[in-house]
């Protein structure tokens, strides 16, 4: 008697044809799990499979970017990808579901033989039908007995007896270190952190008790070709870089004058206030403070709160150029624009759109590759703020993993790149490369340095027989997109930066 067995991809009578085991298909719903202490959320940046595609347990899944680092999430299951949960750009939260995967899972189901009560069996009921295979075997094949690889995130993986290198708690720069050593985490584990996690102190502490190998073999494998992959940040600026190619561009390049910024420093390092000074060196309050209540009347506005990180003692020439450069972005708009891709149905006409605020965006180098966090609104900040700014920013850039986040990092960006490249050098000139969704320019800033000016406006004879005039100057190397900025509007933009820079007195009748 042929008997309909529906929902099993296989199955497997008993010679009393009293079970059947068979392969359920299933829904499994693939959550975010906790990637790393005090990460809640994260943005999915990329989907590395495709809908209704195969995939198979540690086949990438999709790539997410918390505020500490990028993460690579692997699939803990064989099965196909039914539906995405959460999108490309989207913010997922810790415990909430990713996608929908469709799994086979072994099962074993009692079914009552039709010789025996002439009904058809019981069907279990499942989320996908498959039908059964034609013949069916009277006898059960032998088991063998395979030892599978779980996932990690696999909910039938008990980790409890094991302990190999994935399941240890660590976090993405552990791992790195802990590779770049060649240790296993599996042999730290647990570690001294919370949940036996195991921490950078940990894997050293390893590596000074492992014995040093012999100087010949040292040497011998330093001789050797080392492959190195790129990591996410330095792989999107290989990326990024292709894709400047797309971009005619403009160069430009000049100096400014920094004498008058320079004797203004004094001025304004002596009177930082006390909100954007370190705790430590918060100066004391004046005499004349202890003897009138200034809050006697009303209370005085408290400052706005400024986090340690962006706390400083000296104030530099960074923050000057800045605040000018956002100035001199309101009387161009042509420098607050930013391309707006050309509509569907006319390709051939794309648009402007001009911001009503400066917004610059800063080239940072960090440990960990090249980070473009944005300073929204510059024009609207004072030096103080600005040089905070810069240095929270820096030192968000500095951690590892990174510590900048999406939000210090929007996808909407600045329209003006800035690339401090003279606090590294001491070069003279730069060509900026201007990459696509990074605005209409950059430009590059190099190291202020004294020089001799015997130009017109300052050559004047010296009873010492000196023509000239020492003068600290800088030089700035632009690049800019052609095919939104002339020559001519660059040059003349320079010079209403020029007029700003040069004569930093003016900044007292802007108002922040």
């Amino acid at each position: 008697m042929n008997v309909e067995i529906p929902y099993f991809a296989r199955h497997q009578l008993s010679p009393g044809g009293t079970w059947i085991s068979s392969r359920q298909k299933s829904l499994r719903t693939f959550k975010l799990a906790d990637i790393g202490e005090g990460i809640t959320e994260c943005e999915i940046i990329r989907w590395a499979v495709k809908e209704q595609s195969a995939v198979q347990s540690f086949d990438p899944l999709c790539e997410v970017q918390s505020d500490k680092a990028s993460v690579e999430i692997t699939s803990p299951y064989d099965g196909v990808i039914k539906q995405f949960l959460v999108g490309e750009g989207e913010v997922a939260k810790v415990g909430q579901g990713l996608c929908l995967i469709e799994v086979a899972e072994d099962d074993t189901t009692h079914v009552e033989s039709t010789e025996t009560t002439g009904q058809s069996p019981v069907k279990t009921p499942v989320q996908v039908t498959h039908d059964v295979a034609e013949d069916t075997p009277t006898e059960a094949p032998p088991s063998v007995n395979v030892p599978l690889r779980k996932h990690p995130l696999d909910p039938t993986n008990d980790l409890s007896g094991t302990a190999t290198t994935d399941h240890v708690l660590a976090t993405p720069s552990v791992r790195h270190f802990a590779r770049q050593h060649g240790v296993d985490l599996a042999a730290i584990a647990p570690g001294s952190g919370r949940d036996g996690r195991v921490e950078k102190k940990d894997v050293e502490a390893f590596i000074s008790k492992v014995p040093v190998p012999d100087e010949v073999e040292t040497a011998s494998r330093q001789q050797e070709d080392v492959v190195v992959d790129l990591g996410r940040t330095r792989h999107g600026m290989w990326k990024a870089m292709v894709q400047s190619l797309e971009i005619p561009q403009f160069g430009y390049s000049t100096s400014l004058d920094l004498t008058r910024i320079h004797g203004l420093l004094p001025t304004l390092n002596a009177h930082i206030p006390a909100h954007f000074l370190p705790s430590a060196s918060t100066p004391s309050s004046p005499r004349i403070s202890h003897m009138v209540n200034p809050s006697a009347l009303y209370p005085v506005p408290q400052p706005p709160s400024v986090p340690e990180s962006g706390r400083f003692t000296k104030m530099t020439y960074l923050p000057f150029l800045l605040k000018t450069l956002a100035i001199s972005m309101m009387e161009w708009p042509l420098f607050r624009a930013s391309i707006t891709p050309a509509p569907a149905q006319d390709t051939n006409k794309p648009t402007l759109t001009i911001r009503p605020t400066a917004d610059l965006t800063l080239a940072l180098s960090t440990p960990t590759g090249l980070y473009t966090p944005t300073i929204p609104s510059a024009q609207s900040f004072s030096l103080h703020a600005l040089a905070s700014r810069v240095t929270h920013l820096a030192y968000l850039g500095r951690q590892v993993p990174c510590g900048l986040t999406v939000k210090d990092m929007p996808r909407r960006g600045g329209t003006i790149s800035v690339s401090n490249v003279g606090a590294i050098g001491k070069g003279e000139g730069a060509s900026p490369v201007l990459v696509p969704g990074g605005g209409v320019a950059i430009v590059a800033i190099g190291r202020a340095k004294w020089v001799w000016d015997v130009s017109d406006e300052f050559y004047r004879p010296n009873d010492d027989g000196m023509e000239g005039e020492r003068r600290l100057k800088i030089d700035v190397s632009w690049s800019v997109d052609h095919r939104v900025v002339e020559g001519a509007e660059l040059a003349a933009f320079v010079e209403t930066w020029r007029g700003w820079v040069e004569n930093p007195e003016r900044l007292i009748a802007v108002a922040t």
